[in-house]
């Protein structure tokens, strides 16, 4: 590919930020969730989490020393926006001008996602994603981001993995707000949700000071090929962008999140599985959600294998024993990162960002006082050799973003798991760069092919 590869690291706002409740920041769901008895681990919250709000830069001179090329990170919606909408919160704005002003004097590209999970808990109040008035509040809050921003950020993301602020917020339950929805709701807050994606591309194209460049960020556990024959490889990818024949299971998928974004229709064989309990889709809505974009981002993880059966169906197999897995017990899959880009790729059109992808390591300090990280080493090497390999066998792939840039505040799991490339001690907020931001800033240094790339 002629393009250079864009080498960067990812966080989300209310994952390292803390400052909850300073300089005129309003509340989100987080917030009043993490309040919650046993639902976060240890009890742990995030109003201090990594204190990036007042230590950026020094994170910023972290990235700059690894040599990454490209920082995404999100905004808080309620810092901006304390209420949500109406009155702006200028100290919040001020903050993100600072931080990024910051990564462009140290030659950082600041690529922002407008939202990761942080909804204001002020218009959760109001009905939240099940308010059809949702598609505008999100748009006015992304027509803000870009009048305020677009001088100087040329990338921006929508969304952030769906599938988990209504999957895991409103039909599993265990991420904020925590609950178990009916049916008819999800479906309903999903069309929200991909309508006010499309309504705030139309604004952001609309209120930016320069040309920009716009994309989506879901995710997906990636179904890779047991072999490469092509039975296989097209079961595969059907199963891949199938939807769960169970309706209870239908938030964990590509196609239902990403089909009417990006080629403006909803999945047929989801439309006749959940028949019942979609929305009213009325004319004019799908043609909302289907707006031009520039690129397409996915967070990919892991993924399965699957093999084409007897009768031609897809037939997932299952993990061999003592698979390899992370800290938080998600396997390792390389091929994963092969796989779902060129898989997306072919289906959608758009150049391919990996958006997040990394693992949790057992991670110590050790007595030499650095941190030994050989296994997310290993990670990283394996995944990226996989993702060039198909940037080489012809998927348009411009960027990979490691998650996390720093150890944070991992949701429900608290400050349990770490991911980040860089250690944290939430005692004392030292920063600790681990080996495999070490092995990172090689890779990068080298041209980002190291030596475990085999072409």
């Amino acid at each position: 590919m002629e393009e250079k590869m864009i080498w960067g690291a990812a966080t989300s706002a209310y994952q390292i930020e803390g400052a909850a409740e300073e300089d005129g920041k309003g509340l989100n769901i987080w917030d009043i969730y993490c309040r919650q008895p046993g639902k976060i681990f240890g009890g742990h919250t995030g109003d201090v989490a990594c204190d990036h709000y007042h230590r950026y830069r020094e994170d910023i001179g972290i990235m700059k020393q690894i040599g990454i090329s490209a920082y995404r990170f999100s905004i808080s919606w309620a810092r901006i926006l304390p209420q949500g909408q109406g009155p702006v919160n200028e100290e919040g704005i001020a903050f993100y001008n600072r931080l990024i002003d910051e990564l462009i004097t140290n030659g950082i590209e600041p690529y922002i996602t407008l939202f990761h999970w942080d909804y204001p808990y002020a218009l959760y109040q109001r009905g939240g994603w099940m308010n059809p008035d949702s598609v505008n509040w999100f748009a006015e809050y992304a027509r803000l981001v870009t009048e305020r921003f677009s001088d100087r950020v040329r990338y921006f993301i929508t969304f952030n993995e769906p599938q988990c602020f209504i999957g895991m917020g409103h039909v599993t339950g265990e991420h904020a707000p925590g609950l178990k929805n009916p049916l008819h709701d999800g479906f309903l807050m999903a069309h929200h949700v991909m309508m006010a994606h499309g309504k705030a591309v139309q604004a952001m194209r609309a209120a930016a000071k320069r040309p920009i460049m716009i994309g989506y960020a879901p995710t997906s556990t990636v179904s890779a090929p047991a072999s490469r024959s092509q039975e296989d490889i097209e079961a595969a990818r059907a199963r891949y962008f199938a939807c769960p024949e169970d309706a209870g299971g239908w938030s964990w998928n590509v196609s239902w999140w990403s089909d009417p974004v990006m080629l403006g229709r909803y999945p047929e064989d989801g439309v006749k599985r959940y028949e019942e309990y979609l929305p009213d889709i009325r004319p004019g809505d799908l043609e909302l959600m289907h707006q031009p974009l520039d690129f397409y981002g996915q967070n990919i993880y892991n993924g399965y294998r699957v093999k084409a059966g007897a009768d031609g169906r897809p037939m997932v197999l299952e993990r061999p024993a003592g698979y390899e897995t992370t800290a938080m017990g998600w396997p390792v899959t390389p091929e994963s990162l092969y796989w779902g880009p060129k898989f997306l790729y072919e289906r959608y059109g758009k150049p391919i960002y990996i958006t997040e992808n990394g693992m949790a390591c057992h991670d110590m300090v050790s007595r030499d006082g650095r941190v030994h990280d050989a296994s997310r080493i290993d990670f990283m090497d394996r995944y990226i050799e996989s993702l060039l390999k198909a940037r080489e066998d012809g998927t348009d792939i411009r960027g990979y973003f490691y998650w996390s840039l720093l150890d944070n505040f991992e949701w429900a799991e608290g400050y349990k798991d770490r991911f980040g490339l860089v250690y944290v001690d939430y005692a004392t907020q030292r920063r600790v760069l681990k080996d495999s931001a070490e092995w990172y800033r090689k890779w990068i240094a080298g041209g980002g092919m190291g030596e475990g790339y085999a072409s």
